[in-house]
């Protein structure tokens, strides 16, 4: 047993911030705002921060097939150092995992992770967008979606039958709103910048063209879907119209677009090759807006790792993405000291909407809850060494930035796993 004393709780589903107590037993959370029980350990928060852990949707992990950039064990200590509790893990791995048999072999390659994690699965087989996997069997293998990442399906009729397949057995689908003919080779966002800096850009109107095309199959089949990014202010109106028409659709957005924006680009560090790439000031300050009034859903990292040489290229061929286990809270605490998002509004999209869309306990501090729990100090100042991160992978954008938020502890079902 467990009491967390002097806590300053940041409840998600209350939308609360306030002083009080949690009591911990069996890995569950057995009492709030009571006094210590006899004979357990007491740990006193001196006023920090006690948040549900964080549900981090869109994980790339190296196994199999790039090992040598991340492993389950890596990304999992990478996770807990940044309150990661639940990592929610992508199928792009090679060969991507698209077989009951590979789901069932990454399982149990997972349990060398201290932290919970959970497998999306391919949607259409090796992420070809020819011919649809095994939904049926890859959901009962423990798939709690289906995605082929950045690759979009470019046949409407074949994602249409996934996605009439998918709702009859209640599969969730987590698509990619992009046109792919139109965002082919491109590494920045088409503008005066792009110009000026002679990188190959692309107009945010590819999102808006490809979130139209998937939330019309949507409409037609009647599915469980989510949009795993978006950037663009000028894809919200389909969104709105989506859930007006009574559509089961969610979204999520990146945390680099929501703290970075196409000036970070400036000095072509690769970094900052992002898919899709980093947009406009005004874009990201729509995105923020959005996830306060609860039009974005989720908040990821979309952690991807990459190695050296794959990122020591010129920018339009480096390979995209940044890691983000480590970094998520403190960029997250570049929000809510810059007065976007209060605390309670950010563990809502990081934690407690992310579980709900995919049918998790995790994500709450009500009495029954699962005991996954982060401390941090959202106020600790400090300056990111990317040499000290866990991941295997090295490639973030905060190299060197000064950043506010320290993990202080992280717990798995009432075990420390660190700090």
């Amino acid at each position: 047993m467990i009491h967390f004393q002097n806590a300053r709780l940041i409840d998600p589903e209350a939308q609360s911030d306030a002083s009080g107590s949690l009591t911990v037993e069996e890995g569950r959370i057995v009492a709030r705002d009571g006094e210590a029980p006899a004979g357990a350990t007491v740990i006193d928060c001196n006023g920090r921060a006690l948040a549900p852990g964080i549900v981090d949707w869109g994980v790339k992990i190296g196994e199999p097939g790039e090992r040598h950039k991340e492993s389950f064990r890596s990304a999992g200590l990478a996770a807990a150092a940044g309150g990661v509790t639940t990592m929610i893990v992508r199928p792009d791995t090679l060969p991507p995992i698209d077989t009951p048999e590979d789901l069932e072999f990454v399982a149990r390659r997972a349990s060398a992770a201290p932290v919970n994690i959970r497998h999306m699965a391919a949607l259409t087989k090796g992420r070809e967008g020819r011919e649809m996997v095994e939904i049926g069997f890859l959901t009962d293998a423990g798939a709690v979606a289906f995605t082929d990442g950045v690759r979009v399906v470019g046949d409407s009729k074949l994602l249409g039958r996934c996605m009439s397949y998918a709702k009859g057995v209640g599969a969730l689908i987590v698509g990619h709103p992009q046109d792919p003919s139109l965002s082919k080779g491109a590494a920045a966002t088409s503008g005066k910048f792009a110009s000026l800096y002679g990188i190959p850009a692309v107009s945010p109107m590819a999102e808006v063209m490809g979130l139209d095309r998937d939330l019309a199959l949507v409409a037609m089949t009647g599915c469980r879907w989510h949009a795993d990014q978006i950037t663009t202010a000028a894809a919200l109106p389909a969104l709105r119209r989506a859930r007006a028409a009574g559509l089961d659709v969610t979204a999520g957005t990146s945390i680099h677009h929501l703290t970075l924006n196409e000036f970070d680009v400036g000095d072509y560090r690769t970094f900052f090759r992002f898919t899709p790439p980093l947009r406009s000031e005004d874009d990201r300050l729509a995105m923020v807006e959005a996830v306060a009034e609860g039009e974005i859903d989720v908040i990821a990292s979309f952690h991807t790792p990459q190695d050296e040489e794959s990122k020591r290229l010129p920018f339009e061929v480096a390979a995209p993405g940044a890691v983000g286990l480590q970094t998520l809270l403190p960029a997250a605490m570049r929000l809510y000291h810059q007065g976007g998002l209060a605390l309670p509004e950010l563990w809502r999209a990081m934690s407690l909407n992310p579980a709900r869309r995919l049918g998790l306990e995790a994500g709450r501090l009500a009495v029954g809850a699962p005991a996954d729990l982060v401390l941090f100090d959202p106020d600790a100042p400090f300056v990111l060494d990317r040499f000290a991160l866990l991941s295997k992978s090295k490639n973030t954008p905060f190299d060197g930035a000064r950043m506010q938020g320290k993990v202080l502890g992280t717990w798995v079902a009432g075990e420390r796993v660190f700090g």
